[in-house]
């Protein structure tokens, strides 16, 4: 599985790339489409039996990287795949931060199949590992990750996507003295930064898509934070799914372990616009400079590598020649 660590960072580069000459022309599919087509190419060149279980659609919504399809050669170790090629489609559709390339692996049967359906989340850092619980209101929670940080609650930063279901926590929060910091897209990013040190976010909370919580899980796992979920299911027709699913209480939570069952998994994300996390894509004559993250499970470490790449790979080219990434 490590060897396909820096593999994945340049398919998570190349998706980065492709989706970068879209930034601010207000085409999104365009740019999911380019991230797509760059992510899949590269992946089938890997030496591995993958199955996507967290995509972007079902089969017949091509060119998505849709639940079911198998990459790589079909030689090397059988892996669960979850990946969004381009987190944040209108962010790069209008020329705003905050947008990604992520890709995350497990060993088969390692990664929670998600349905595509709310879920509640919260996610915490490594010192707050233990502290937080989705039965408590998301003010008590607060409190716990700031007595686990011996921070006051006015040095405490929860990341909360602004949308209109989260005004309630969202005012609780401030009232109780905290500091709450609101994206419009991208709680990927929100949640892998309170287990990034020097991140300023201590906490991550909200309803958002259950397929992004299980890519957080992921990262978390390997950076040795901690995660809940509990699914949201709208109607019958998602309660159904979640049974189909092998999830027969949507009301339990779902903690790390059930969502990623296996410390030796891999994440990797390349920045596409500028965010807290990680910069942009940058051209500088005929290359690009890129900024990406890799964290490896088994051995909980987390590299930060910049690499200048060529022009978006083509069906036909040959794999990108590496120069030594730069660790930061």
């Amino acid at each position: 599985m490590k060897l396909l660590g820096l593999e994945l960072v340049e398919v998570c580069e190349a998706a980065a790339v492709a989706s970068a000459h879209w930034i601010g022309r207000g085409k999104k599919n365009e740019a999911d489409d380019a991230a797509t087509t760059a992510m899949r190419l590269l992946l089938n060149r890997l030496p591995m039996r993958g199955t996507v279980v967290i995509g972007e659609g079902e089969l017949d919504e091509a060119p998505m990287l849709y639940i079911g399809e198998e990459l790589g050669t079909g030689s090397g170790p059988a892996v669960d795949i979850a990946v969004d090629p381009l987190e944040g489609t209108s962010l790069v559709a209008d020329g705003r931060e905050n947008a990604i390339s992520v890709i995350a692996l497990a060993p088969r049967g390692g990664l929670l199949h998600a349905p595509d359906m709310y879920m509640e989340k919260i996610a915490v850092g490594p010192e707050a590992k233990g502290c937080v619980d989705l039965d408590r209101s998301v003010v008590e929670n607060a409190v716990a990750v700031a007595e686990a940080l011996r921070k006051p609650a006015s040095e405490v930063t929860i990341a909360i996507q602004k949308r209109e279901r989260h005004e309630e926590a969202i005012a609780a929060l401030r009232e109780a003295g905290f500091k709450v910091m609101t994206f419009q897209e991208g709680d990927v990013s929100a949640a892998v930064a309170t287990a990034v040190s020097g991140s300023e976010v201590d906490m991550f909370y909200g309803i958002g898509g259950a397929p992004e919580g299980v890519v957080s899980a992921v990262a978390l796992r390997c950076l040795g934070g901690d995660m809940q979920g509990r699914l949201l299911p709208q109607d019958r027709v998602e309660a159904d799914r979640c049974r189909r699913m092998g999830i027969k209480d949507c009301r339990v939570i779902l903690r790390l372990e059930d969502m990623v069952r296996s410390d030796d998994c891999l994440f990797a994300a390349t920045g596409i616009t500028e965010s807290p996390m990680l910069q942009g894509v940058k051209r500088q004559q005929d290359q690009w400079l890129t900024h990406s993250m890799l964290a490896l499970g088994r051995k909980r470490q987390m590299y930060f590598l910049k690499n200048l790449r060529a022009q978006p790979a083509e069906e036909n080219s040959s794999p990108v020649q590496r120069e030594p990434a730069l660790c930061v």
